[in-house]
């Protein structure tokens, strides 16, 4: 006999948020969050954009609502075309009434320091975002131009360190980082034993063609999860959790 995993359509969003934060313990937590074909492919057509449908897209802004920070390599801010990091009505009312600020700080990560200051990102952004970018990126025109829309944090020399940027985020009393991509950058977190979480939608289709995994470069050991829950969602989508195994 077949057996399905439970159905999100019969689940509130407190129900949704409880499943989503049981056994998150106090203190720093780094959940990454994306979504992939069956055949393990990262994006459709370059972008996730028709990728996991709307329960999908409901999970990802409760995990959002529930962030201190949303963390995200500028490569796939520019990719799939990042806005300012501005939450739903009802997500800011929650958070209201759970004393977290109305949004959470937007985090790029960029080794180069290599963007635009006159994005929307920042132009437009009700919280004050930060860029985490190398000695170099801080020191380049382009860093410095950031400075003036950003607070520029510097996390390594010439590549942004995995470490450093915990612990800068840390210092600022941001404990839950949501991440979101993309594949180079969760690599990196991998092959430093950093990742806490991995919340993956499982999205029924067939890509094929050269389509990216979710975590490019290389590890130098296994980084194994446990199952925390697997849920059906519209379409066939599974929506999946994975903790870190302690």
């Amino acid at each position: 006999m077949n057996t399905l995993p439970p159905s999100v359509a019969g689940l509130s969003d407190d129900d949704l948020l409880d499943l989503y934060t049981a056994e998150v313990p106090d203190g720093p937590w780094l959940r990454v969050n994306f979504v992939a074909t069956l055949d393990g492919s990262a994006s459709a057509s370059g972008r996730t954009a028709s990728l996991g449908g709307d329960d999908d897209l409901r999970v990802f802004d409760l995990l959002r609502r529930v962030a201190d920070v949303v963390l995200v390599a500028a490569g796939t801010v520019r990719d799939e075309g990042y806005g300012p990091m501005v939450l739903h009505d009802e997500d800011v009312a929650w958070r209201r009434a759970h004393g977290l600020p109305d949004h959470p700080v937007f985090a790029i990560v960029t080794n180069s320091g290599s963007m635009d200051a006159s994005s929307r990102v920042f132009t437009e952004a009700p919280v004050r975002p930060v860029v985490l970018t190398s000695s170099s990126g801080a020191s380049s025109s382009s860093g410095r131009a950031l400075a003036e829309v950003a607070d520029v944090v510097e996390c390594g020399s010439s590549s942004v360190d995995v470490d450093a940027l915990r612990g800068a985020l840390a210092a600022r009393g941001l404990d839950r980082i949501h991440c979101e991509g993309g594949p180079s950058f969760l690599g990196a977190l991998v092959a430093a034993d950093a990742v806490d979480e991995l919340t993956l939608t499982i999205d029924p289709t067939l890509e094929g063609g050269e389509g990216p995994r979710i975590a490019t470069g290389s590890s130098p050991e296994l980084r194994r999860m446990r199952p925390a829950h697997v849920l059906l969602g519209d379409g066939g989508v599974l929506l999946t959790r994975w903790v870190r195994n302690r």
